[in-house]
């Protein structure tokens, strides 16, 4: 497997895990790389793999959620001619196409209990058996997996084998979120946005005004830094000005023409409100009861107010000045009213 993509950063917890993925390459043990999705999983092994002696042999991915669970360990462990319907010849399996290298197993947890059985005997033995087949096989890999679930946890639910987990997690590399690297997200817009910039053949790299900038920086990012190069060189392509970039759109299904969101079958009625329950505050109905009470009155204002605040910061992927600028509201006030509805953790 080819790359051009680098691994860029320079805040210190970024450079730390690098650091501590690049000792443990070196070992020819298994590693566990933990991280949320698009924080570079795949990049870090493919390092895990080149830092290694074993990095002038193969290294072999395998996405184990993007298969059936009934083509799981057919994949893995290869299978032999007639092992079952459809299969009409022998076919080797990702195992030994990573004999001598590396095969690195992405989403591990979606793994099923059978599979991980299996997997923890090429592990611990370095055995394989095809499919269909009564001859075990020796490959010599090494693994390295990669998952953005909590493992542990899955064990404590018995949806895991711990001896498994055990035996995968000589070294865990934990990869930062972008939240937690804030110095690193300026410095990949730029590397993102120059390469655009260049793959669309223009001479010269405006870069980014100080609003793209401030709205770069604001935002929490989600997705991490798959999310920050869609962002950016979404910005780059639609930019059609002399100057440094100022539009970033964050969302890139927003339109006044978006569709609603499915409501209830036709002929279904709404679920009823149970007696205990309020109805939502903005469908309150105006009541003429002069004898209510001006505290009901003003709690009834202010659940609607922070309703209306939760689903403004929602649309908006909670971006704080994005959703100031939705409500018609400075981004001070904004900020004023989230104090005051305990909702300013959620920006």
């Amino acid at each position: 497997m080819d790359r051009t993509t680098q691994v860029i950063g320079q805040s210190n917890v970024f450079l730390e895990t690098l650091e501590r993925a690049s000792r443990a390459a070196a070992l020819d043990r298994p590693v566990l790389v933990i991280g949320e999705r698009g924080t570079g999983k795949e990049l870090v092994a493919e390092r895990l793999h080149r830092l290694s002696p074993r990095w002038d042999q193969p290294l072999v991915i395998m996405n184990c959620a993007a298969l059936p669970e009934t083509l799981i360990e057919a994949e893995l462990f290869g299978h032999e001619a007639g092992a079952f319907t459809g299969a009409t010849k022998s076919r080797v399996g990702r195992f030994e196409e990573a004999h001598g290298g590396t095969l690195f197993l992405d989403e591990l947890g979606t793994l099923s209990m059978g599979a991980q059985e299996r997997l923890l005997r090429a592990v611990e033995y370095g055995e394989i058996t095809r499919i269909g087949s009564s001859r075990p096989l020796r490959v010599d890999v090494r693994i390295v997996a990669a998952t953005n679930e909590n493992l542990p946890d899955k064990v404590a639910r018995h949806q895991f084998r711990a001896d498994l987990l055990d035996r995968l997690s000589f070294e865990v590399v934990t990869l930062p979120p972008l939240r937690a690297r804030p110095g690193d997200v300026l410095v990949l817009a730029e590397h993102f946005g120059r390469r655009m910039a260049s793959e669309m053949g223009r001479e010269e790299w405006p870069g980014f005004g100080p609003g793209a900038v401030a709205a770069l920086v604001d935002y929490q990012w989600p997705g991490n830094v798959r999310e920050l190069r869609n962002v950016v060189e979404r910005a780059v392509y639609r930019w059609e000005e002399l100057g440094p970039i100022e539009t970033i759109e964050f969302d890139p299904f927003h339109s006044p023409y978006r569709p609603a969101p499915a409501g209830p079958p036709l002929g279904v009625a709404p679920a009823p409100v149970a007696a205990h329950e309020s109805p939502p505050a903005a469908a309150l109905p105006v009541e003429d009861d002069t004898q209510e009470a001006e505290s009901d009155f003003k709690s009834r204002i202010a659940r609607f107010e922070r309703d209306l605040l939760t689903r403004a910061l929602a649309e908006h992927r909670f971006n704080q000045r994005a959703t100031a600028e939705g409500l018609g509201l400075s981004y001070d006030q904004l900020r004023h009213a989230l104090k005051r509805h305990g909702l300013i953790a959620a920006g």
